[in-house]
Parts: C-alpha cells; sequence; structure tokens
C-alpha cells in the first residue's frame, strides 16, 4: 500500500507540470477574486481551495475503488485482475511523465460534460471572499477535465478497495500541490527542476519498473 501511495505522489509531481498548464491559470486568477486579503488570508484561502480539490479527488477514488472491488465479486473474477490493470496504468503514466506517450490527454474529453454542470455552480461562488466559499469552488475544481487525473482515477478503479482507491487519489493531489500553491520564480524554479529530462527519465524508469513488478506479481499468481 505504502509503495502505491508513494507512486501516486510522484505521478502528481511530476505530472503537475500538466497541472500548470490546465490549473495554473485558474489558480491566477482566483487571486484576483480574493478582493482585499491580506497575503496571509489569501494562503488560508488557497489552502481550502486545494483542500476541497483533493476532497473531490478522494470521494471519487473511493468511489471507484468501491465499484471495482464490487463488480469484481459480483463477477466472481480474482481481484488480481484488478492488480494487472494497475500495473499497465502506471506503465502508461509512466510513458507519460517521460514525454514519450501523450495519450492520457485524450482522457480529457471524458470530463467535458460533468464539467459543463459544474462549471455554472462555481461562478457563483465567486469572489472568493470567505473560506466556505474557497472550499466550496475547490470541490468544483476537482471535477475539471484532466487525462491525468481521470488515469489515476483508473488506477484507484483497480485499488481493491475503497480506501485504497481514495488514499491512491489523496496522495496524487498532494503531489500536485507545490506547482498550484507557489508562484513566481519558486514555481519557475519547480518547473525547470522537473523538466529535467535526466530527472524525468530517472523517475519514469522507476516508475516503469514498479509497474512491471506489479504485472509480473499478478500474472504470476493468476497462472500459478
Amino acid at each position: 500500500m505504502n509503495t502505491d501511495l508513494l507512486a501516486a505522489l510522484i505521478i502528481g509531481l511530476l505530472g503537475s507540470s500538466h497541472c500548470l498548464v490546465m490549473c495554473g491559470g485558474i489558480a491566477a486568477a482566483l487571486q484576483l477574486s480574493m478582493p482585499q486579503q491580506s497575503p496571509l488570508q489569501k494562503l488560508r484561502l488557497q489552502l481550502l481551495l486545494s483542500l476541497g480539490r483533493l476532497t473531490t479527488y478522494s470521494l471519487f477514488g473511493a468511489a471507484v475503488g468501491y465499484f471495482g472491488v464490487s463488480a469484481m465479486q459480483a463477477a466472481g473474477v480474482s481481484l488480481l485482475w484488478l492488480r494487472l490493470v494497475a500495473g499497465v496504468l502506471l506503465l502508461m503514466m509512466a510513458l507519460y511523465i517521460s514525454r514519450l506517450w501523450f495519450g492520457l490527454i485524450h482522457l480529457e474529453k471524458l470530463g467535458q460534460k460533468l464539467w459543463c454542470y459544474v462549471q455554472p455552480l462555481a461562478k457563483k461562488l465567486l469572489p472568493l471572499n470567505s473560506g466556505i466559499k474557497a472550499y466550496s469552488y475547490g470541490l468544483c475544481w476537482g471535477a475539471l477535465p484532466c487525462g491525468l487525473v481521470y488515469s489515476t482515477l483508473g488506477w484507484s478503479l483497480a485499488s481493491g478497495s475503497m480506501l485504497q482507491g481514495s488514499l491512491i487519489m489523496f496522495s496524487f493531489g498532494i503531489g500536485t500541490l507545490p506547482a498550484i500553491l507557489l508562484s513566481g520564480s519558486a514555481a519557475q524554479l519547480l518547473n525547470k527542476l522537473k523538466n529535467t529530462p535526466l530527472l524525468r527519465y530517472i523517475i519514469a524508469t522507476a516508475l516503469a519498473i514498479y509497474a512491471s513488478y506489479t504485472i509480473w506479481l499478478a500474472i504470476r499468481r493468476l497462472i500459478f
């Protein structure tokens, strides 16, 4: 379990370059929608925004984790098949982080219909002049279409339990926080570090090795 959560954390951290494209503009715009707030108050509202987003991620992870294990049990199929799927999804994410394959971006189209319903509700919460509004907006923000989020949700589906599915998504969300919360030169420095090809390839290779090991364990137990 701990290895899965660490992998989800790393995926969130290294995949957050995509988050800067998808969510960085939103985060900057939300800063401007916090009128007459001190820097400390703005930080508090930003943290509540992120907490709302992580809450949505965790709830989605719990839901798909529960659905995955329930569906497999109802069908009378071994949960090891879910573990095999988890390994394949992790391998796909390793390819995405290494920037050798960007197929995950196409998953974002799947969430466009949901976002069409959520976005009008989110707009009604502006300006973000209270903690309740900030947290509520964060709940909506968690539904923003994102291929990396959906792929991690697929991993949660294959996690084997509601709790594990929730924790995987929460760990992923924690990994995205630095890119969302930091601004200015600090964010540029973090982004530059994450975009270093050697570091990217090292982390992606480590994830690919873990994915291959997960796949091998599942196949071995299914066969033997």
